[in-house]
């Protein structure tokens, strides 16, 4: 066999590390002393972020699993919403019902405490404790939860069909009343209402906030009260094709990037609006993300959506083709013994002191959102395609 070339591209630069107390900080650490192995996958999410960050790239981020109920929306997801030109996010229900809990102090401290992970959880159970993980707390904050959010859900302004972006920015807009009556630092809800920055649930009635919306449609059909709230699905998912649609033709950049932690429901639902406007729209030049980096704990093996990584979702158009070698990266791993450091080594002392100006999505969707049926209706040819798809029976004739 002959020698190999470093010179046909099969081969990059040294492998090479600084040590990290040469370091003059975080963002060093990550660009100078991870290089190799899972470090340079995390090194990667970081430079990814890094790029989308600077070139203030509209990003969209995805998160599953018990952020509120740990607080890490606070330590440091709130922190990375306010240095990104954050478009809007994808989240749990059970997120939303989690970040409600602070309101709900009886005294200066967080009702979430700490608990043994290997712990007995049948004596837990004999005392009220609820676990999530090493994380617990007094199962009657499920009650006065579910006693706030009834109450909530009966209010005027929530007695009809909504998008589940506007029930969110309702529901962040009571939520940072009572903490702000409370003392209590500014939850996700909150603070998303106030910078409007659109929420999504992908699955709504996955998560208890939806049961007790249950439990007042059974009261309403039983004839003991009056209640209208209800999801607009159609208008949701058009309301995600339309920041997407922004995204690439209004925005500044004309690009989209992504953050995917966790995988789930919210990953597969930010990843949508790409083939809806391509494949059921019949839009010409849609693509999809031009970033992506992900951190993920189901293994690529299983097959899931959550484990793909961004060259799978390259086949399917959600990922941008040409640049999907360079400005994507996929690791597994758990994201909250990552994400902490990602941000902090990505949010210096410059964007902490001057952060970009919130891109305000939520306060457009209107606009957004006709904007892009005007686009499908002005073009003969798509809506030609469109209707081509239809099997109308004459009874359902316009």
């Amino acid at each position: 066999m002959g020698k190999c070339s470093t010179t046909n591209g099969l081969m990059g630069g040294p492998v090479t590390g600084k040590p990290v107390t040469e370091c003059k900080d975080l963002g060093e650490v990550f660009e100078a002393a991870l290089p190799a192995f899972g470090g340079a996958y995390l090194r990667r999410v970081y430079e990814a972020m890094k790029q989308v960050i600077e070139k203030r790239i509209p990003l969209v981020v995805t998160c599953a699993g018990p952020i509120t109920v740990s607080d890490q929306h606070r330590a440091w997801l709130i922190p990375l919403l306010k240095a990104a030109n954050t478009a809007y996010i994808t989240v749990t229900d059970a997120i939303c019902y989690h970040d409600g809990h602070d309101c709900l102090r009886k005294s200066g401290e967080r009702p979430i405490r700490e608990v043994a992970l290997f712990g007995d959880d049948a004596e837990l159970r004999e005392n009220g404790v609820i676990r999530v993980a090493d994380t617990g707390f007094a199962e009657q904050i499920l009650f006065d939860q579910d006693a706030v959010a009834t109450e909530i859900l009966q209010r005027l302004e929530f007695q009809k069909r909504m998008t589940t972006t506007e029930r969110n920015y309702l529901l962040g807009k009571e939520f940072g009343r009572r903490e702000k009556a409370l003392g209590v630092r500014p939850g996700l809800l909150s603070t998303c209402a106030e910078m409007e920055l659109p929420v999504f649930i992908g699955a709504p009635a996955d998560g208890s906030m939806f049961l007790n919306s249950v439990k007042l449609w059974a009261l309403e059909k039983l004839g003991k009260i009056k209640y209208g709230f209800d999801y607009d699905l159609h208008e949701d998912v058009f309301e995600s094709c339309a920041y997407h649609y922004w995204g690439l033709f209004n925005s500044e950049a004309k690009s989209l990037a992504v953050l995917i932690l966790g995988g789930g429901v919210p990953k597969n639902y930010s990843l949508q609006p790409e083939p809806a406007l391509s494949q059921i729209f019949f839009l010409d030049n849609i693509r999809g993300y031009d970033y992506d980096a992900q951190i993920v704990s189901a293994p690529v093996t299983d097959g899931s959506l959550s484990s793909c990584e961004p060259a799978e979702a390259v086949s399917w158009g959600k990922v941008n083709p040409d640049t999907y070698t360079t400005q994507t990266v996929s690791m597994q791993g758990d994201y909250s013994s990552y994400m902490p450091f990602v941000v902090r080594a990505l949010v210096g002392k410059e964007l902490l002191h001057n952060p970009p100006e919130p891109l305000r999505l939520y306060g457009k969707r209107a606009a957004l959102k006709d904007k892009l049926l005007a686009t499908i209706a002005n073009d003969a040819g798509v809506m030609e395609r469109m209707m081509g798809t239809l099997a109308i029976p004459p009874e359902l004739k316009v």
